[in-house]
C-alpha cells in the first residue's frame, strides 16, 4: 500500500503534472477499462467529468482509434498506454518500443516519464482494487 499511495500522490488524479490534466485522466480511464475494474471506472468517469473532458471523448474511449475526436498526441499516448498495460501481449507485429517511439514526436522526455508513471500507477491501483474485491454499490453523484 505504501507504494500505491506514493504512486497516487505522484501520478494520481489529484497530482500536479506537466502532462495535460485531461490527457492524464483519459489514460487513467483507459487503464481502468482495459483492466475491467468497475470501482476504478466509476472513480475515473467522475474524475473525467471534473476535468471537463468532452463527453463524446469519454464515451468513445474504448474505440478511440475509430474516431477523429482525439489529437495525434492523445492517440500516441493512448496507444502507448494500451501497449504498456498489455505488455504481455506484445508480439513482433505489435511492439512496445514502436508505441514508445511514436510518443517522442509529441512529448518531452519528462512528459513521457510522467505518462509511464500515470499508466503504471493506474495499473497498480486497478489490480489492488480487483484483488480486494472492491465493487461499487452506488453510483457517484454528478
Amino acid at each position: 500500500m505504501a507504494l500505491a499511495n506514493a504512486g497516487a500522490a505522484a501520478f494520481g488524479h489529484t497530482a500536479t503534472l506537466q502532462v495535460e490534466r485531461t490527457l492524464a485522466q483519459l489514460l487513467r480511464l483507459r487503464v481502468a477499462q482495459i483492466n475491467n475494474c468497475s470501482y476504478c471506472l466509476l472513480v475515473h468517469h467522475a474524475a473525467a467529468r471534473t476535468a471537463e473532458i468532452p463527453p463524446p471523448k469519454v464515451e468513445t474511449l474504448t474505440a478511440w482509434w475509430e474516431t477523429h475526436l482525439f489529437s495525434e498526441a492523445e492517440r500516441a499516448a493512448l496507444a502507448y498506454t494500451e501497449a504498456l498495460t498489455r505488455a504481455a501481449d506484445a508480439t513482433v507485429n505489435s511492439r512496445l518500443q514502436e508505441a514508445h517511439d511514436r510518443m517522442t514526436t509529441h512529448f518531452t522526455e519528462g512528459e513521457i516519464l510522467e505518462i509511464v508513471g500515470i499508466v503504471i500507477n493506474m495499473n497498480i491501483w486497478t489490480r489492488l482494487k480487483l484483488a480486494e474485491g472492491a465493487m461499487p454499490t452506488t453510483a457517484p453523484t454528478p
